[in-house]
């Protein structure tokens, strides 16, 4: 209406004189009416090409087939409205979409407050006292259903062709399957472009952790366009580095310390902990690998009696353990950890924490992607020194990303 000059605006309230707001409430919804009743004849006249009462512009065998009468839900109330036919029926209106009948912008609010991991019980009772509108949580679910070919499309768009590095980690989840409610997990991938920019590539939910499917989600990468990933960062899942090898050969793989120190940290009695940890500290917190090597050796002398699982699982693992010290302090911080996919996944445990178990595999996606939305949105490039790091990265792994060129 701001474009509505004030002459215009005057003369029409002087036409209707207006007793109180509810008159002015009414006047409202029937020029709402009369507005949308008009842009759907314009798109009919768009459709056919030709104006509803000037046939000498008309270039088409299709006409005009009268109305179908339609009552939809609005902000003002229920409106009624002629919606146009034509003969060949290939008519589809846009600004009142087939099958919708509720433009009060209601879908949009229950997909926001689903987003935030509200039940659909809570949603409809939230509609009801916000908007005096009657939804049931069957249709609160068929509302957030309509999200699901978008978030189809998102975990099957094209990707970037190389990342700096990629996060993966698993966040579990109780979901009923054949009327039983088993443990299924969800596979995150949180790349890094060469930008610097954070992006989440895609989830997966697939039976219990396993290195069989981690393979199947690093070929969708490949499929989606991902020649080259530079590092991995990971958790200490068995078959990892076989299932990555498998698939991006080049890439270094760097697997988390905070994960490896608690794997080790519970072989360890209280009494001892306090002790074990300084001494493993000198080993990650080394200034190069070689001295890491030698304080690893004296941690060994001083504990291997005592605690030999705790230590050997350091020297099994210490080829992936030690990627980082390849690169400078500014990316290592970046990659000795896996925080980056870690905070990513206790966000989505916030939103999810109403959920105790997901009625299938859809319900646990559409929550995750809608989280994903949100949560993305806050990100800006979060890493400092970025110009260091990718000048650093591309003198390291010049024969990977000059390979194509």
């Amino acid at each position: 209406m701001s474009n509505i000059s004030k002459e215009i605006l005057r003369n029409y309230v002087n036409e209707q004189n207006f007793k109180s707001p509810n008159d002015v409430l009414a006047a409202m919804k029937e020029l709402f009416k009369e507005v949308l009743q008009e842009a759907l004849e314009a798109e009919m006249d768009t459709q056919l090409g030709y104006d509803k009462y000037d046939v000498t512009e008309k270039q088409t065998s299709n006409s005009r087939n009268g109305y179908s009468k339609k009552t939809i839900k609005t902000e003002l109330g229920p409106v009624e409205l002629n919606i146009p036919r034509d003969r060949n029926g290939e008519y589809e209106p846009k600004i009142v979409p087939k099958y919708q009948r509720n433009v009060t912008g209601i879908e949009e609010k229950v997909i926001a407050l689903y987003a935030t991991g509200m039940t659909t019980r809570d949603i409809a009772e939230q509609v009801k006292n916000l908007y005096d509108v009657e939804i049931s949580s069957e249709m609160v679910s068929n509302i957030t259903n309509r999200i699901i070919p978008v978030v189809t499309e998102w975990q099957n768009r094209p990707l970037e062709k190389t990342y700096s590095f990629v996060f993966m980690d698993a966040i579990h989840y109780k979901v009923r399957e054949d009327k039983q409610i088993i443990v299924k997990a969800a596979y995150v991938v949180l790349g890094v472009n060469m930008d610097g920019e954070k992006e989440v590539l895609g989830i997966w939910v697939g039976a219990n952790e396993s290195s069989k499917f981690w393979l199947s989600v690093l070929n969708d990468l490949k499929n989606r366009g991902v020649k080259d990933v530079l590092i991995f960062c990971v958790d200490g899942l068995n078959g990892f580095k076989e299932a990555i090898s498998a698939v991006y050969p080049f890439a270094k793989i760097q697997r988390c310390i905070i994960h490896q120190l608690r794997a080790s940290m519970k072989y360890i009695p209280y009494k001892d902990r306090k002790a074990f940890a300084a001494d493993l500290k000198s080993v990650y917190g080394a200034v190069n690998e070689e001295v890491a090597l030698d304080n690893l050796l004296s941690a060994k002398e001083k504990w291997a009696n005592k605690y030999p699982n705790a230590i050997k699982s350091w020297e099994d693992n210490w080829d992936n353990l030690v990627t980082f010290f390849a690169f400078p302090d500014y990316i290592r911080r970046i990659i000795y950890t896996t925080n980056a996919i870690e905070s990513l996944n206790s966000q989505f445990r916030k939103v999810t924490k109403t959920k105790l178990i997901f009625p299938n595999d859809e319900s646990l996606m559409k929550m995750l992607y809608l989280a994903t939305e949100k949560i993305s949105k806050k990100w800006t490039r979060a890493y400092s020194n970025w110009d260091l790091v990718v000048s650093q990265l591309n003198i390291l792994f010049s024969e990977v990303l000059n390979k194509g060129a």
